[in-house]
């Protein structure tokens, strides 16, 4: 081969290499930024030795189980049982909820990275149809889907390596699974890291969802599923925690002047993307998407996909009345995504008072 055909052969190979750079072939992460998350190889994860076995604390919304205060990895048994169940969804609004031990949203799951958990899940003789459970939790296929269906009836167990921390939804997978979605089988499963989350005051477990009514908003008695509005995305309610006015009222949350809140907030979807803001506050730290590492500060609306969590802290200076809203809002204010936090202590007019008019 010539000199000269050589010298073009070479150059060529260097403006192919170029040019693949410059559409981020062969980078380290998009843009061309280096990424310093390093990916987890499969072959090299060395798991923590077990040590005992305890039964998971599961909590109903808004509360949230304690945090994990042991240094080491164990086998967790958690329980549940999928309940068919007709109640209410706004006054006087009643539906059949496909639910996860009989609430919207299914039990809050607490455990820790490294974690063995032993899911048992039984599905009520009284139910009509099969169903499983996915958690992204999960590494493999269908998050557990696969090997847990169970029929009316029955029990079924299997159990996962808990390997990756943050906050994760839940939801059951059998086919139609948007039905089942679309019916209130979802929750929120944390995986709290090796060191814990760092410590806040209060902790409350929020997760929105829509339902897709046959009736229109408001309209009393039962209501039955409606598909050709869950296919055009037009919920007739879009709620916080199952159900229209599920954390107002006696509901509400409560925290004092001078604590630090965390919500864990879900969205178990099917369809619709959440604007979640709190009215009246700031997100001192938002961990976005569920992650474990803080993504960004002094925040004031945040996004929560569907299949998606987040969590938000925040310390809160005044007391007062405090709303929670998707800030789409009409979904807020006119189909039921509203929550109250109720703040008690002493007034603070350096950083809010009321000015009489001049």
């Amino acid at each position: 081969m010539t000199r000269p055909l050589l010298l073009v052969l070479a150059a060529v190979a260097v403006i192919v290499l170029v040019g693949l750079t410059a559409f981020g072939v062969g980078r380290s992460s998009a843009d061309g930024v280096a990424s310093d998350v390093a990916f987890a190889e499969t072959a090299e994860i060395t798991l923590p030795e077990i040590v005992g076995q305890e039964t998971a604390v599961l909590t109903q919304a808004p509360n949230v189980p304690p945090p994990i205060d042991r240094d080491y990895a164990s086998r967790v048994v958690v329980e549940m049982e999928t309940v068919e169940l007709t109640k209410e969804l706004a006054d006087g609004v009643e539906y059949t909820f496909w639910t996860f031990d009989g609430e919207v949203p299914g039990p809050f799951v607490r455990v820790r990275e490294g974690d063995l958990v032993e899911f048992h899940l039984a599905n009520a003789a009284s139910s009509t149809v099969p169903h499983n459970i996915d958690l992204h939790a999960v590494t493999g296929t269908g998050g557990g889907a696969e090997i847990s269906l169970v029929v009316p009836g029955q029990e079924t167990a299997f159990e996962f390596r808990a390997i990756k921390p943050g906050l994760y939804v839940y939801h059951c997978a059998t086919a139609p699974v948007g039905l089942h979605v679309a019916n209130g089988m979802y929750g929120l499963i944390l995986v709290e890291p090796e060191g814990g989350l760092p410590p806040v005051d209060k902790e409350f477990y929020v997760m929105q969802s829509e339902f897709y009514t046959a009736g229109a908003t408001g309209e009393p008695g039962v209501q039955p599923f409606s598909l050709e509005k869950a296919r055009d995305e037009e919920p007739e309610y879009v709620v916080f925690n199952g159900r229209v006015g599920s954390m107002t009222g006696e509901d509400a949350l409560q925290a004092s002047v001078g604590e630090t809140v965390r919500l864990f907030v879900g969205n178990g979807g099917p369809n619709l993307t959440s604007s979640f803001h709190v009215i009246g506050e700031m997100f001192d730290r938002v961990y976005g998407e569920g992650g474990t590492a803080v993504s960004q500060g002094n925040v004031q609306t945040t996004g929560v996909p569907a299949g998606g969590s987040t969590m938000v802290e925040f310390l809160v200076d005044v007391p007062g009345r405090y709303t929670l809203v998707d800030h789409a809002l009409f979904r807020a204010f006119n189909k039921g995504a509203v929550g109250l936090l109720e703040v008690s202590g002493d007034e603070h007019p350096e950083i809010l008072s009321r000015v009489s008019a001049l």
